[in-house]
């Protein structure tokens, strides 16, 4: 069934028992990918990563020292305004330890919400994606920046990093993504994150690099909720320790390798806050 009609069949079955209100709420993932520029006011977060939105979001500058924003049509580098202040910093940090500029990939939407393709995250103006794109970077003008392919640096097996492509400077960059104090976690491919427990074991940094499918050519940031937030619902905490131990090893057994396929019952659609409604709606 084509992606758009199973989408409308869900929004109409939650709305025909009652799990959605009406109005903008309901418009789903289209609805929030259609809202092209955020609500005034301050920052305000409803929600959880995974099922929520942002009021007050504040744009990513396209350029700045040390990065460069790519895939500008998505109309996605908004986030809150902690989250915009973390990339600067980083950009910085990295360009003080010598490393090139960075491709920014995708924040969140002007409004946050559900997106229509690519993230089931990236909600409510804290998660950011960084390319683990590390060559040298000429200025390069938005358009030019659609078409930006960066490889994997995970050998085509999945058990361990590509040496000719994962460096120590690229360890370097995710160590000086992790120490910053509001960060809640990092996602790396489960070979990244086993190539930075050996040449890093026992940093404190490690225990928020987290392994998880994919995140073979950027890293996922996601910062913790911010104070004030009271609407925000954190995450479960990171375990104790560095990750480097059964939990990891485990991500190369082939029950993590070849899971077992998800089972196709429908499900109704989430619910998000009640709060998104006027988020979604406001002018």
């Amino acid at each position: 069934m084509p992606a758009a009609r199973h989408l409308r069949l869900a929004l109409l079955a939650g709305l025909a028992a009652g799990l959605l209100p009406g109005g903008a709420a309901a418009q789903g993932p289209a609805g929030w990918a259609a809202a092209s520029r955020p609500t005034g006011g301050p920052a305000r977060i409803a929600g959880g990563y995974g099922l929520g939105c942002i009021a007050g979001a504040v744009a990513l500058p396209a350029d700045g020292p040390g990065w460069q924003v790519v895939r500008l049509s998505r109309n996605r580098f908004w986030g809150h305004p902690q989250l915009v202040g973390y990339v600067r910093e980083l950009a910085g940090r990295a360009r003080s330890a010598g490393l090139p500029p960075l491709w920014i990939g995708d924040l969140g939407q002007p409004r946050g919400g559900p997106m229509p393709w690519g993230h089931a995250s990236h909600q409510i103006g804290l998660d950011v994606d960084i390319w683990l794109d590390l060559n040298p970077k000429p200025a390069l003008p938005p358009a030019a920046r659609e078409r930006i392919e960066v490889p994997s640096v995970v050998r085509p097996d999945g058990l361990a990093v590509d040496p000719a492509r994962f460096t120590p400077a690229h360890a370097t960059l995710i160590r000086l993504a992790a120490e910053h104090p509001a960060v809640d976690r990092i996602f790396v491919n489960p070979a990244i994150k086993q190539a930075l427990c050996e040449v890093a074991p026992g940093a404190s940094w490690l225990r928020r690099v987290r392994p998880w499918r994919g995140h073979d050519s950027h890293f996922h940031v996601r910062l913790r909720c911010p104070e004030g937030q009271p609407g925000c619902q954190p995450q479960a905490p990171v375990p104790q320790g560095d990750g480097c131990d059964a939990s990891l090893a485990w991500w190369f057994t082939p029950e993590a390798r070849q899971p077992p396929p998800r089972a196709h019952s429908p499900a109704p659609p989430p619910v998000l806050p009640a709060a998104c409604a006027a988020v979604l709606s406001a002018p």
